[in-house]
């Protein structure tokens, strides 16, 4: 009966309030009672306040009492006896206030979210909130995003223009059982984390190192405290970060979870058959089991997906294959692989130098376009310049054996030129000492240098 009073003072004394300045009749009233003499001239607050306090005031009284009592006394055992059902009693009501202020809380978030019928659940918790920013594949620029961790539950919400009644709408409810988090290390965005559920993986940034770090720490405690409670239904094995059974990993997870999506802007064709994109013949379309940014015909299949209800959605072709068992007739062989298609990423993983460099000079247009330059291990005299990182076949190739490496004509310390029999290009590093290492890595090449000795230094990033 305690607890249920201390839970219900601070509403009882917030409705006190109101109606006393609602109602003159019932002001009138109650200054009466509190000017008479049974009143001792003390307000009703004054009064409704003494059975919250009386139970700590019991506790502190018998701590003294106990302390004060000899080692012989005959009231010793009683009194801490009584010490111990008194402190039961204010941990009993402690629990009791912390548990309804919890309620409260997770009721205010809820009307904030418009009590969907789905999210609203009083055994929840609510673990972290905050804004975050939702790293687009399309768009250039970060969106912004609103992000509630519940114990079992990620909702990734967008905050309403017009915020009468709910706040935010839930784009996406994500499921902590199987969720999976980890920092991206991306120069362009920084701060950037990785949350891969059932239903959608998320690319998302935080303001700061310490608030990515922060979000991250309680994603996971999350997801350890769902899996200590489900314990026998957990996976037998799981591949720790970086571990090379990663990839095996995804295609048993293929069509189980929501892939992470390729970034439109990272490729410039297509990576199922390197043919180019273009506005108009040749769009870009994402494979909604792999991510992989593909062209309509090489994703012109579709597929029923785990993760999406079973739903059947497009796929590439070799996610079909991989899905569905079937091979189709019409396939043809795959032909020879041409000079170029040595793929970006394959290169810069396996690479001795590696990294954007801007294209100056006609050779390249008047444009001055930025390539992804590589010189792999395994071809080490020769420059490979790709239009974008996850590109698989290449914008062109130089044969770097007897060319010379200069510093260009212009101002610019950054600047460097390959020059051979009237042939000339010109390269521009984001730094002098990125420069200097391609120099390095240019001049090696040029004089016929293989790696492969004990010395040998990487230059790659």
């Amino acid at each position: 009966m305690y607890s249920e009073y201390v839970k219900n003072f601070e509403r009882a004394i917030e409705l006190l309030a109101t109606w006393t300045d609602k109602s003159p009749p019932f002001q009138e009233v109650i200054t009466r009672i509190q000017s008479s003499e049974a009143s001792a001239s003390l307000t009703l607050q004054h009064h409704m306040l003494e059975p919250v306090q009386r139970i700590p005031r019991y506790e502190l009284l018998l701590k003294e009492y106990v302390q004060k009592l000899p080692g012989q006394a005959p009231d010793l055992a009683d009194a801490q006896k009584a010490l111990d059902m008194i402190f039961s009693a204010a941990q009993h009501s402690n629990a009791a206030i912390t548990e309804m202020e919890r309620l409260q809380e997770l009721w205010d978030v809820y009307q904030r979210l418009g009590l969907e019928d789905d999210i609203v659940d009083p055994s929840n918790t609510l673990l972290r909130e905050g804004p975050v920013l939702k790293i687009s594949f399309r768009r250039s620029g970060p969106m912004e995003r609103y992000l509630f961790l519940f114990n079992n539950m990620l909702l990734y919400c967008v905050p309403r223009v017009i915020q009468v009644g709910a706040h935010f709408q839930v784009r996406t409810r994500i499921d902590v059982a199987g969720m999976k988090v980890r920092e991206l290390t991306d120069a362009e965005f920084p701060h950037s984390f990785l949350v891969s559920g059932k239903q959608r993986t998320l690319e998302l940034r935080a303001r700061s190192q310490e608030e990515m770090i922060s979000w991250l720490q309680a994603c996971q405690a999350a997801i350890d405290q769902i899996e200590k409670r489900n314990e026998t239904f957990k996976a037998a094995v799981q591949s720790p970060e970086g571990d090379p059974q990663e990839q095996e990993l995804q295609s048993m997870e293929l069509g189980l979870r929501a892939p992470q999506w390729v970034r439109d802007k990272m490729v410039t064709m297509c990576m199922r058959c390197q043919e180019p994109f273009n506005a108009l013949t040749r769009r870009r379309h994402h494979c909604r089991a792999c991510g992989y940014v593909v062209c309509a015909r090489c994703s012109d299949y579709r597929a029923e997906l785990k993760y999406d209800a079973n739903r059947p959605n497009r796929v590439c072709l070799d996610c079909y294959t991989f899905l569905t068992g079937n091979v189709l007739p019409e396939e043809k062989e795959d032909k020879r692989r041409g000079i170029l298609e040595k793929g970006a990423v394959a290169g810069s993983e396996q690479s001795l130098i590696c990294s954007f460099l801007q294209l100056l000079g006609d050779k390249w247009g008047k444009s001055g376009p930025r390539g992804w330059c590589v010189i792999p291990r395994d071809d080490p005299l020769v420059l490979y310049v790709y239009a974008a990182p996850q590109d698989m076949r290449a914008h062109t190739s130089i044969p770097l054996l007897g060319y010379q490496v200069t510093t260009g004509p212009q101002a610019d310390p950054r600047v460097f030129q390959l020059q051979q029999s009237g042939q000339l290009y010109t390269f521009k590093a984001e730094s002098e000492e990125l420069k200097g290492r391609w120099v390095k890595a240019m001049e090696r090449a040029a004089s016929g240098w293989i790696p492969g000795g004990p010395n040998d230094k990487d230059l790659s990033d």
